[in-house]
């Protein structure tokens, strides 16, 4: 397994991470994820350790807590070969104080998931979307003392736009606060809309990526394809309208280039995709999840080898969507590229 670092930190981080989203699962959304209890999230721990994969990610609202309760249960006895990620500020309760980022609600929700985690300490504590009510001095200082406390080792965020996440970082470095070393987006072969703003960004300020929903929310499985009903054992079925919306056309070209690259390397479609994410400028770590044990095995059948030039070429070109404004409104005109470069320009076929 590669490691890289987080960010602007010294920390490394397994570029495959687990995510606990299928542990405990509960409700229309969590409970279509997975479900599998201590015994059958011990062995997926078991796996992902062996294979180098050391990180795992999970959330309070996952569940209504129930992940991080499995997850600690399993990586109990082993806690120093793990790095734990979380994140709070959903809502957990229908209380005023119950979701945010608030000095009250971080501090609670910090305190809670360390008893359901069972441990004393949390490697990546992460804001799960910005909260517009509470000022960003107050966020920052209440992580700082979190992080001074021991509590926490290292910040970041999910979900964030470019100007949430640039003054939230332009207020630590005023203040002297933790930095945001990672920022945990939707990304991947059919939602690329993180390159636009937020890869520019975070190859400026130094902080990387950790990629939820790799397989584009569970559509780059090899089983969605063009004509054909959606298989019957799939999520999809219960969870399409939660996820980012993806166009059938965009969805099946891009699944046209990963047959292609599969028959050239003999490699799943699952495989191909998440691989071809390890490549991409600021990606620490890209989130893999899992119901059962034959999917992680595949899933960690991402690494060990690399697409050609051409293979990724073709993907590319496959999943390329001009930016909207005001990201490249004179994308095609040479004054504008040679003062804004894009990070990947585009394609010729």
């Amino acid at each position: 397994m590669d490691y890289r670092r987080l960010g602007a930190s010294g920390l490394q981080v397994p570029v495959l991470s687990f995510g606990a989203g299928t542990f405990g699962g509960q409700g229309p959304l969590f409970g279509a994820w997975g479900d599998a209890g201590v015994n059958e999230a011990r062995r997926m721990v078991d796996i992902c350790i062996e294979a180098g994969v050391t990180m795992f990610d999970t959330a309070d609202v996952y569940s209504n807590g129930a992940s991080e309760e499995v997850l600690g249960a399993a990586l109990q006895g082993r806690r120093q070969q793990a790095l734990i990620s979380t994140k709070v500020s959903l809502p957990m309760g229908d209380g005023p104080n119950d979701a945010g980022s608030s000095r009250s609600h971080l501090i609670r929700a910090c305190e809670a998931s360390l008893r359901r985690l069972g441990t004393d300490y949390i490697d990546l504590f992460q804001l799960h979307a910005f909260d517009a009510a509470t000022p960003i001095e107050e966020v920052l200082s209440t992580l700082d003392e979190l992080v001074r406390q021991g509590k926490v080792r290292y910040v970041g965020v999910s979900n964030f736009s470019g100007w949430h996440l640039m003054k939230s970082l332009a207020v630590a470095r005023q203040y002297g606060y933790p930095r945001y070393v990672a920022h945990q987006a939707y990304y991947s072969l059919v939602g690329r809309d993180y390159e636009w703003e937020l890869m520019p960004l975070a190859m400026d300020q130094g902080v990387s990526a950790m990629v939820w929903s790799p397989l584009g929310w569970g559509r780059l499985t090899g089983k969605v394809r063009r004509g054909a009903p959606l298989p019957a054992v799939s999520r999809l079925h219960q969870t399409a309208d939660f996820g980012p919306a993806v166009d059938d056309e965009h969805l099946f070209r891009v699944v046209d280039a990963l047959d292609d690259v599969a028959k050239e390397t003999g490699k799943s479609i699952p495989q191909i995709a998440l691989n071809w994410l390890t490549t991409r400028p600021t990606v620490a770590s890209v989130i893999i999840g899992a119901r059962t044990e034959a999917q992680l095995r595949d899933n960690l059948g991402a690494m060990g080898w690399s697409l050609t030039r051409e293979q990724l070429a073709k993907l590319d070109a496959a999943s390329f969507k001009t930016p909207p404004y005001p990201y490249a409104p004179y994308y095609k005109l040479g004054d504008f590229t040679r003062l804004n470069p894009p990070l990947f320009p585009a394609p010729s076929v």
